[in-house]
């Protein structure tokens, strides 16, 4: 008998190593898609950054009649340096819910009571619906 329990316990480690393996991809696919919205945001900001330092070079027409100085134009409020910080505060949070739902995932393989839970799923659903308008009207007020 004790063969027989020996051998189901070590198949129920080696089921549990593919399901933990799985655990791990899924984390280090939240973390990628988390460095992904930090970079995305860090982008909008000196992207933000950079347009409004060649509006303040250029002056507002564009360009600059020969032998005159433009003066110096205050530079114009916008939104993208708000968008970059969140971006990348959203990324942040997004990697430590990942890490949390990682951990709490693992504790409920290891005890064979694993629950879905849908809470960082409705979160980046919201996060990335909420971005997306804000930048679809930042869009139309921007033509």
């Amino acid at each position: 008998m004790m063969p027989e329990i020996s051998d189901d316990k070590q198949l129920s480690k080696i089921k549990n190593r593919r399901v933990h393996f799985a655990n791990e991809r899924t984390f280090l696919a939240w973390i990628r898609t988390s460095i992904g919205i930090m970079a995305f945001g860090f982008v909008v900001e000196k992207f933000g950054l950079f347009v409004k330092q060649v509006s303040y070079f250029l002056g507002k027409s564009g360009h600059l009649p020969a032998g005159e100085a433009a003066p110096p134009l205050p530079p114009v409020p916008g939104y993208s340096g708000i968008l970059g910080i969140f971006l990348v505060g959203l990324g942040a949070l997004m990697a430590l819910l990942a890490f949390i739902r990682y951990k709490k995932v693992e504790k409920q393989i290891d005890e064979d009571s694993y629950r879905p839970s849908a809470i960082l799923d409705a979160l980046l659903t919201i996060s990335v619906l909420g971005v997306a308008t804000f930048l679809v009207i930042y869009l139309i007020h921007s033509f």
